[in-house]
Formats: structure tokens, C-alpha cells, sequence
């Protein structure tokens, strides 16, 4: 088999390369008292962009740090006797929630579904945020600049995965015990980071996840696609790489595999050997980490792609909720 990254058997004990802030764990307890005094003030609009007949769709909005108005599709069944399970669905990098009737599949087998969009992209959700530098055109350098670690951007929308999921637990028709989060890519990591970050998340399904091991990406000269708002970032700011451990050392605040021990969900994992976007390396930096029940499907052939039976799989795997 052809290989773009390490052997299998070294993936599996891969411990990652990003360095770790020495006050990561103060950064993310600080983080969630903020959460926490966020009052999410949710807003449930019935959608005129569908008319199921089975299910009721709305436009949700709730407020995350900093006050940003942020945007979810939410879906529930029209009928319903007690509490249902909850899936949670966050998108690619730069993208959108995507249409109310690719939920509509979960309604019909008794779920509500959230759908977020992530601030700042190609959704609805606002970008509040005010940092000091460069924003470029990328989110992972976004507050890269800043003095302050707190105005990474990511920080918020990690925190923004963790306020939906309080806001879907705290409806009446959801069974806050029986939720799921699942996304591919930007979304993957979303799952991660939900499911690191509110802890009653029961099972987790992240598609090639993103944003983990910034360091190992940039190590095997894969800073482009996805990753290339890094290299643009050294070439335009930083040329002599002056500051290359100050830069890693800051993207490790919203490095996934540093969020990953924290997970106390199910996981089912799956990643493509061939993955020159999200390096498997860089995915295995975080699975690795995880100590709850976990498991990965692995797609020797497959890059970051579609990959078949994913979706049904997953599906499969949330109807045990």
C-alpha cells in the first residue's frame, strides 16, 4: 500500500508534535466560566425555506461569547410522545450548514438535528470578534497577532459547538442524555471540541478531522489547502520564521488533540490513509488522546473525500443513542 504518512503501526502510538501552552488547561477553565456566564438567549423561528410534512423546521439563533448572534437549521419530529435523541452536525472550513432537507432523514427516525454555522464562514452566524494584526482571509491566524489568546477565533467557535449543544439539551422534546455530534473536517474537529467541551455528549463521529497537530501539518510541507492560510501567514508576517515556537505554541491552545482527553463520549472515527489535506498523522494526534470507548474506520485509498458507507455508518452508529 502506497504512503503518504507514517505506517499504520506508528500512527497508532503517534503522540504529535504541536507543543502544548504550559497554561492550556487554566485557558480552557477560563474559557468555560465565560461559557458560562453567557446567557445563550435561544430564538426558535419556523423556516420558510421548507414545509415538511413530517417533521417542523426552524431557524435557531443563540448568543456565544462575545455576543455574537449565531445560526443553526434545527429539525424535530412533528410528532413525538417524551424525549428524543439529538444529533448535532457542523460543516467544512468555510462552509455552511447546508439545506433544512438533508436532516430531514433523522427527523423521520425520531431525532431532532442541529446544523450550526460557524462564525465568520458561508452561513448566517455573526463574527463579533475585534482583534489587534493581520486577519488575512483565514480563521486558524485569526488573533494569531493578538497579544491576547483569547481573541483566537477558534476559541469561540469551539465554544459556540459546546452552546448548542446546551441550548438542543435544554429544549423539552430532547433527551439531554442521548445526544451526538458529528461533521467532516472543519466539522470533524467541531465534533471533537463539542464533545471535549460539554461532556454529556454521548457518542461522537468525526469525518478526517482538522485542526489538530498545526506542527506535524507544517513538518510534512502540507500548509496549503485547508493549511495554507499558515504558510501565507510565515511568508507574509514571519519570513525568517523568528517566531515559528511562539506561533505553534499559541495554535496549541485550539489544537484538538490537547481537547481530546476531555472526552468522555463514544467515538467513531474515520479517516483516509491517503489524506494529504488532514494528514492522518495529524488526525491520530488527537484519536490517540482519547480515552473513552473509541474506534476508526480506516479507508486505505480514500484522500479527504467522500467516503463510501461514511454516512450510513454514522447514521447507524447515532441510532444507538
Amino acid at each position: 500500500m502506497p504512503l503518504i504518512d507514517k505506517p499504520l503501526s506508528e500512527l497508532k502510538t503517534y503522540p504529535g508534535r504541536n507543543p502544548r501552552p504550559a497554561d492550556y488547561d487554566a485557558y480552557w477553565a477560563a474559557a468555560l466560566q465565560e461559557l458560562d456566564a453567557t446567557d445563550p438567549k435561544p430564538e426558535l423561528v419556523p423556516t420558510k425555506e421548507i414545509t415538511p410534512r413530517h417533521s417542523e423546521a426552524f431557524d435557531l439563533w443563540f448568543t456565544g461569547v462575545g455576543g455574537a448572534r449565531v445560526y443553526a437549521k434545527y429539525v424535530r419530529p412533528k410528532k413525538s410522545s417524551g424525549r428524543n435523541p439529538a444529533v448535532l452536525q457542523f460543516h467544512g472550513y468555510t462552509g455552511n450548514s447546508g439545506d433544512f432537507s438533508g436532516r430531514l432523514a433523522w427527523s423521520g427516525e425520531g431525532f431532532c438535528v442541529a446544523a450550526m454555522d460557524c462564525r465568520g464562514q458561508g452561513g448566517r452566524s455573526e463574527d463579533a470578534g475585534a482583534v489587534k494584526g493581520t486577519t488575512y482571509r483565514g480563521q486558524i491566524i485569526r488573533g494569531l497577532d493578538d497579544p491576547d489568546p483569547r481573541k483566537l477565533l477558534y476559541r469561540q467557535i469551539f465554544l459556540d459547538t459546546a452552546q448548542l449543544a446546551r441550548v438542543l439539551m435544554s429544549f423539552p422534546e430532547v433527551d439531554a442524555t442521548r445526544v451526538g455530534a458529528m461533521g467532516g473536517s472543519q466539522g470533524g474537529a467541531l465534533t471533537l471540541a463539542c464533545a471535549a467541551l460539554e461532556p454529556r455528549i454521548k457518542r461522537a463521529a468525526p469525518v478526517f478531522p482538522f485542526l489538530c497537530d498545526y506542527q506535524r501539518v507544517w513538518e510534512m510541507d502540507l500548509a496549503k489547502d485547508a493549511y495554507d492560510e499558515l504558510r501565507t501567514w510565515f511568508r507574509q508576517f514571519d519570513p525568517l520564521h523568528a517566531r515559528e515556537q511562539e506561533i505553534f505554541t499559541k495554535l496549541g491552545y485550539i489544537d484538538c488533540q490537547y481537547l481530546a482527553p476531555r472526552i468522555k463520549a463514544e467515538v467513531l472515527m474515520f479517516t483516509g490513509l491517503m489524506d494529504t489535506i488532514c494528514p492522518p498523522s495529524s488526525q491520530y494526534a488527537a484519536y490517540n488522546r482519547i480515552t473513552s470507548k473509541k474506534d476508526v474506520v480506516l479507508y486505505p485509498d480514500y484522500g479527504h473525500e467522500g467516503l463510501p458507507g461514511e454516512s450510513d455508518r454514522t447514521f447507524n452508529f447515532m441510532l444507538g443513542l
